[in-house]
């Protein structure tokens, strides 16, 4: 028996792409194709294929919502993330949603087609930049929560840049007294002495956006 396939992209190239792979190949049978997260959670239940094609970066419902969705609907489907991006947040989110594997868009087609076999017998499939990602992300020494409140973030932002107390009390409608017990709180829970020990903190740490 064929396993039977569905492709979710927004982008028409891609599905005609991966459309014309799938007819070559004996075993794989296209049962359905999505070009939004909405309209693949409505053919999903429609044609109850075997393994989704998942793209991840989509508007409205991104891939891994999309994921999670067609997960809890059809826990017996196999999805395959399928993108151009190995970033480590977007290969870490397909994987909790429920991904399977993780395959980039320059994948070779002899690949892709194991990977969808591999899919169907719940083996996974990882690109070497999505593993390298996971490795990553698992080395990556964990941050120091320094527990600043939401006001100290804001007023620590200003001080990044550039901001002396009186701009920051007119910035936030505040006091100049208030902005100084708030750096007070931030040197203190930073470690540091001065205000711009606290701002190369800050920027080292990723503390402000």
């Amino acid at each position: 028996m064929s396993i039977r396939v569905m492709i979710v992209d927004d982008h028409a190239v891609v599905r005609s792409g991966l459309s014309a792979f799938l007819l070559v190949q004996d075993d794989l049978e296209l049962v359905g194709e999505a070009n939004s997260g909405q309209q693949a959670l409505r053919l999903c239940q429609e044609q109850a294929p075997d393994v989704v094609l998942m793209d991840l970066v989509m508007p409205e419902m991104d891939g891994a919502t999309t994921t999670r969705a067609i997960k809890a609907l059809c826990p017996q489907v196999q999805v395959v993330a399928l993108t151009s991006f190995p970033e480590e947040k977007l290969v870490q989110e397909a994987l909790q949603a429920g991904a399977i594997s993780y395959l980039l868009k320059n994948v070779s087609a002899d690949e892709l087609a194991n990977a969808i076999r591999a899919a169907h017998q719940g083996r996974a499939t990882l690109a070497p930049e999505a593993t390298a990602a996971l490795i990553q992300a698992a080395t990556k020494p964990d941050l120091p929560d320094y527990d600043l409140t939401p006001r100290e973030q804001e007023v620590l932002k200003l001080l990044t840049e550039g901001l002396n107390n009186i701009q920051v009390a007119e910035r936030l409608v505040v006091s100049q007294s208030t902005v100084k017990f708030h750096v007070s709180s931030i040197l203190s829970k930073l470690g540091v002495s001065s205000r711009t020990e606290a701002v190369a903190v800050a920027l080292q740490q990723k503390l402000v956006a």
